[in-house]
């Protein structure tokens, strides 16, 4: 019997869990299934669908929490297990089309990238599964109790569903493998495409010349009777359409032109009053010369091709020819405006090498020759393509516009522009440097042998990349040049948009050399994003290759584990900043509109103002981390450095911030508030993170740290309020009646307007002296800060009022020292002349300590 309770409960278990099972893995669930069906027959016992249904709720809810999540991941996989096989089709398909192949290999890089996102998404799972398993333990062995029923049945369900995720990886892993291997062999076959295409070689000989020219009048006349029946149906049966595109292709034309002429004039001009233009104003109108007619005419070519097409005005045949025949036209342009604005065959003002003025016509009609010829050999390979001609034909015109080209090279190497420093343009041009000389003959030579030795492709790229990625990198070149200029110091003011900024905003020139090293830096920028990715193009590589690669620069560069994305710290620099300017309108709007209403204290302004500011600045920070794909957990390691730093180094940078806090939150003292500390005495005029600013009565700035202010005492002249007591010490000779001195001083105390009533002024008789006798003025001011200037005020009416009552004298009573034999007489016979007067003297009297304490008043004052 006890054997067969175990048989029982075990398949109870099993089938527990072949049913939880069976909504998210069919395999699993049949392997579950399997094992359970002996002990079913070997037991039928009747209580166990009695005991299934409880067993199985537990499982259940489980199971339904987990199974969402794995049946997503499995679809995932299994579109992306059928998308690889179809774009493996398309790859041996398209084995000849370097376009198609680019654009399929971008489809495998994405489809790679959702393989491992729906592996990605499963790890927390399996996480959560792991740690739960731990939790669990293992089973009882032998001899030891057993375990509850649910928590077998959540162990063997959790083992299960971690079986189906690794299941799950695993099948993620060699799909990924597999995407990775149509990934490359689509860009070996590329390879190989390019390779073949340019070393393909071709017989030479005079039969084929001779099939050349042959064909040639036939494509002629296919070409004629093509365009002529095309104009003919477009204009018996299309006219409408066909004028309206024509006119919407001329508006474009006159918009782009009217609209870069206008926003663009001052890099255009070149006027002929400008003889001695700078350099940097040569450059820029160089570079903008060539680069604005490229943009509008590409435009133009764009449009036109646009609206023809749109309107079905173009046939199949027609449309690959014009599309040709505008893109040539641009590079034709492009050149053009490129050579113009270098050598400037007409104005040597405007001339950007030191070449003399034939030299500079002659290099002119040579290069713009070399590039007729090579976009008309182009325009002619397309037109046999899209008439279906001979190849033959392609490759006889290829062989002639490559002879011509090398030609043309070989005979620049003549031409005689170079000028010594001292002479004038007009004068006769000296030879190339050796260098030079050879490298054109060489270069010239080599394109005509490699043509007449059969590989007549090859020395069209050669010649097409001579022509088109030379100009590209000369406009490069200026460009970079440019903006080397505008950011040179001084230079930006020189400028139109320099001097616009200037009139406009009141700028000076340190924020003028501030932006045109912005500028300069925004040149570079776009020199590079523009001039790098048509270079990629002249060299074989698709559109789809560099908006990849873009792609990946900006979102996945790896160093080693880490995987940083441009974009995404770009997103974090600019969530940042926005916050800053957020943090300080805040500031500004609180401060200016909340506190200035509410007729709060400077000081409790102050503190509010700097704690949103710590508070704004913070988020920010957080913020722009988490916009930048930062994991703020991963700054744990880096908050431990800093505590153990703490500990050593920067104990006192954070005690002094600490300190700081607590000065803005306590306030024991606030800007604007007068303090003394030590030897130190001023206003409070900023409290930031680490120190506190202290300005002297001498006007001298003291950065006093926090933590000093904190541990030390701080006398607060103004803390609670300004009301003060300050003292006047006078001293009168005692032939003076000390009661009317003290009525006196009283009068002239209650006279002063700022002196308060209450608490009233008060007269101490303080002190004998050996001469004198000494009296105290105590005086309440409603503001400490003008007790200086109403000890002033008092001292003169002292001295007035006491001079005509008689009081003293108007100088200070001198004593000299004298032997007792003198003073004898003079004591037995006194001379009423020379009768001392009492002398009224604040703060005259330095060896009296009442007068020490009275200076130290005026000094506060």
């Amino acid at each position: 019997m006890h054997l067969v309770g175990k048989l029982t409960a075990v398949s109870l278990a099993v089938l527990t869990a072949a049913v939880a099972l069976a909504g998210s893995g069919p395999a699993i669930a049949q392997q579950a299934t399997q094992p359970a069906q002996p002990a079913q027959q070997t037991q039928p016992a009747a209580p166990a669908p009695q005991a299934q249904p409880p067993q199985q709720d537990q499982p259940d809810d489980g199971a339904a929490t987990a199974s969402p999540a794995l049946q997503q991941a499995e679809e995932q996989l299994a579109n992306a297990d059928r998308e690889l096989k179809l774009l493996g089709e398309r790859v041996e398909k398209a084995r000849e089309d370097d376009t198609l192949l680019a654009e399929l290999k971008v489809q495998v890089d994405a489809l790679s990238g959702q393989i491992i996102t729906a592996t990605v998404a499963m790890r927390p799972r399996l996480e959560e599964i792991k740690a739960r398993l731990t939790e669990l333990g293992e089973p009882p062995g032998e001899g030891q109790p057993p375990e509850a029923a649910i928590v077998t049945e959540e162990r063997k369900r959790l083992i299960a569903e971690r079986g189906e995720i690794n299941a799950l990886t695993g099948r993620a892993e060699n799909l990924s493998v597999e995407a990775k291997k149509l990934a490359n062999g689509i860009t070996a076959t590329r390879r190989a495409l390019f390779s073949n295409t340019l070393l393909r070689h071709t017989e030479i000989s005079a039969a084929t010349l001779a099939e050349a020219v042959t064909t040639t009048i036939g494509e002629t006349q296919a070409l004629s009777r093509s365009l002529g029946s095309w104009l003919t149906f477009a204009w018996n049966y299309k006219r409408v359409p066909l004028l309206i595109a024509i006119f919407l292709s001329l508006c474009a034309a006159l918009i782009f032109l009217a609209g870069s002429r206008r926003l663009f004039a001052p890099f255009l001009r070149q006027n002929g009053d400008e003889e001695e233009p700078n350099y940097f104003r040569q450059l820029s109108v160089a570079f903008w010369s060539t680069v604005i007619p490229t943009v509008s005419a590409t435009a133009f070519a764009a449009s036109s091709y646009f609206f023809l097409n749109s309107f079905n005005v173009l046939r199949p045949d027609i449309a690959p020819i014009l599309a040709v025949t505008l893109a040539v036209g641009v590079v034709l342009l492009f050149v053009t405006s490129l050579a113009q604005a270098v050598l400037s065959p007409r104005q040597a003002n405007w001339r950007l090498v030191r070449v003399s003025d034939q030299g500079a016509r002659m290099l002119f009609i040579s290069i713009v020759a070399m590039a007729l010829v090579n976009v008309l050999d182009y325009l002619a390979g397309r037109i046999s393509e899209s008439l279906g001609s001979p190849v033959i034909l392609t490759v006889a015109k290829s062989l002639v516009a490559s002879i011509i080209i090398g030609l043309i090279l070989m005979s620049m190497a003549w031409i005689r522009p170079m000028l010594r420093q001292d002479e004038p343009f007009d004068a006769p041009g000296r030879p190339w440097p050796r260098l030079v000389w050879v490298s054109l003959l060489l270069m010239g030579a080599a394109l005509i042998a490699i043509a007449l030795a059969g590989y007549v492709g090859l020395a069209r790229f050669i010649a097409t990349q001579i022509i088109v990625t030379g100009a590209i990198l000369v406009t490069m070149y200026i460009g970079i040049l440019t903006g080397k200029s505008v950011s040179r110091q001084g230079a930006f003011a020189e400028t139109v948009p320099g001097r616009y900024l200037e009139r406009r905003f009141n700028l000076e020139q340190v924020a003028l050399d501030q932006i045109g090293l912005a500028a300069g830096l925004g040149i570079y920028a776009l020199v590079l994003l523009f001039f790098i990715p048509l270079i990629l193009l002249q060299w074989g590589f698709q559109t789809a290759d560099i908006e990849s690669w873009a792609y990946r620069v900006l979102t996945e560069i790896r160093i080693g584990t880490i995987t940083i994305s441009l974009v995404g710290l770009f997103a974090g620099v600019l969530f940042f900043a926005l916050g800053f300017i957020v943090t300080r309108w805040v500031q500004r709007w609180i401060d200016g509109n909340v506190m200035a209403r509410s007729r709060v204290d400077a000081g409790v302004r102050n503190s509010i103002r700097t704690g949103i500011g710590y508070v704004g600045v913070g988020l920010a920070g957080l913020i722009g981390l988490s916009a930048a794909g930062i994991d703020l957990s991963s700054l744990a390691l880096v908050a431990g450095a800093l505590s153990l730093g703490v500990g050593f180094g920067l104990q006192n940078i954070v005690s002094n911030f600490v300190s700081g806090l607590i000065l803005l939150v306590e306030r024991p003292f606030k800007v604007g508030d007068w303090i003394v500390s030590g030897t130190t005495e001023g206003f409070v005029r900023r409290i930031s993170v680490r120190a506190t600013e202290i300005e002297t009565f001498q006007h001298q700035s003291i950065m006093m740290p926090n933590s000093l202010l904190i541990n030390a005492s701080v006398g607060n002249w103004t803390h609670r309020n300004k009301l003060g007591r300050s003292e006047i010490t006078v001293t009168v000779t005692y032939a003076s009646d000390p009661r009317r001195v003290i009525d006196l001083l009283q009068e002239i105390a209650a006279a002063h307007p700022m002196v308060l009533r209450n608490p009233s002024p008060s007269v101490g008789f303080t002190a004998f002296g050996d001469e004198r006798m000494t009296f105290e003025l105590r005086i309440y001011v409603a503001d400490v800060l003008t007790a200086g200037n109403v000890r002033n005020d008092i001292r003169v009416s002292i001295y007035e009022r006491f001079r005509d009552e008689g009081i003293g004298a108007p100088f200070p009573l001198k004593i000299e020292d004298t032997t007792p034999e003198e003073e004898a007489p003079a004591e037995a016979e006194p001379s009423p002349a020379q009768e001392p007067e009492p002398t009224a003297e604040p703060e005259e009297a330095p060896e009296s300590a009442p007068s020490r304490v009275a200076k130290r008043g005026s000094r506060r004052g």
